[in-house]
């Protein structure tokens, strides 16, 4: 259910941006390097020893901006997305047996999925598009490339598609 970056622009009239999340191949904790349309990277992502998948997001500059951390004791994948250290949201996979379904508690910003799990598209409460997300397929390791609508959504944005991918993971292993 992917939409044209143009579209998303014109509808909502803030400055947009792409980004590649691109897995590490080898290493102990899920990691993962994002990257612009430029090439730099702008975040890092590192996961860290704990009950569950816990990944902290940080800058370019080193500086610790966010935290994804599963919470354990559900029967389906939940996950609290932090900002310098407050609870600012909350994405839960549902039950489901064809399409996935997940639950967004963030931002008032729902959050729909295709047959597959590869392609996700994320609105707000009025239905205009925040981000959509596609798994590029034929890559080592999971890549995602995020279409944001506005610049200034882009670690939410990030959060939501590390619960997603942190999630099926969950489910599958």
């Amino acid at each position: 259910p992917s939409r044209g970056l143009g579209d998303v622009y014109k509808r909502q009239g803030g400055y947009g941006m792409k980004l590649l999340f691109k897995q590490r191949m080898f290493s102990w904790f899920d990691s993962y390097d994002i990257y612009n349309e430029a090439g730099d990277a702008v975040y890092e992502v590192k996961g860290v020893l704990s009950w569950g998948h816990c990944l902290k997001i940080f800058g370019p500059d080193g500086a610790e901006l966010g935290t994804v951390k599963e919470e354990v004791f559900s029967f389906l994948p939940r996950f609290a997305l932090y900002v310098g250290g407050e609870c600012v949201g909350q994405i839960k996979k549902e039950f489901t047996f064809f399409k996935p379904v997940f639950t967004l508690d963030c931002s008032g910003w729902s959050i729909e999925g295709d047959l597959w799990e590869w392609n996700y598209l994320v609105s707000d409460a009025d239905g205009r598009t925040v981000m959509t997300v596609q798994k590029e397929l034929l890559n080592w390791t999971d890549t995602y490339v995020l279409d944001i609508a506005d610049s200034a959504d882009a670690l939410y944005c990030l959060m939501v598609v590390l619960a997603i991918d942190a999630a099926k993971c969950s489910q599958n292993g």
